[in-house]
This record gives structure tokens, sequence and C-alpha cells, in this order.
């Protein structure tokens, strides 16, 4: 199952062993698709076996110790 618009995707991810490997290839479409890089991409857990990645707006800075 997948939800997308420009700026997020939600998925639904039941194989445990392709977890990171799935979450890193949407990483990367979301990021060409927002036209930034995939260090803006903002990955939450929004319920059992679902992820939620979304372009980080510019407000939202990291913070560098």
């Amino acid at each position: 199952m997948t939800f997308e618009s420009h700026h997020s995707v939600s998925l639904k991810i039941w194989d445990r062993s392709a977890i990171e490997h799935t979450l890193d290839a949407a990483a990367q479409d979301l990021s060409a698709k927002a036209n930034t890089t995939k260090c803006r991409i903002a990955v939450h857990a929004s319920g059992p076996n679902t992820f939620t990645l979304s372009v980080r707006s510019d407000d939202h800075q990291l913070v560098t110790a």
C-alpha cells in the first residue's frame, strides 16, 4: 500500500528484511520528485509496518554539534 504526493509518501512494508532498502529507494525517488537532496527527507514510523517519508521544509534546520 502506497500513498504519494510531491512532498510525501506513506509505505506499508511487510518484509522486515527489506525495510532499509525500501526506505532508501523511496527517499531517493521522493528527493528526485521534490528536486532536493536525500538529506532533506524525513522518515517517520507512522504505524505498524507503516512509514511516512516527507520533505523537510527550510525552517527545520538540523542542529550540528
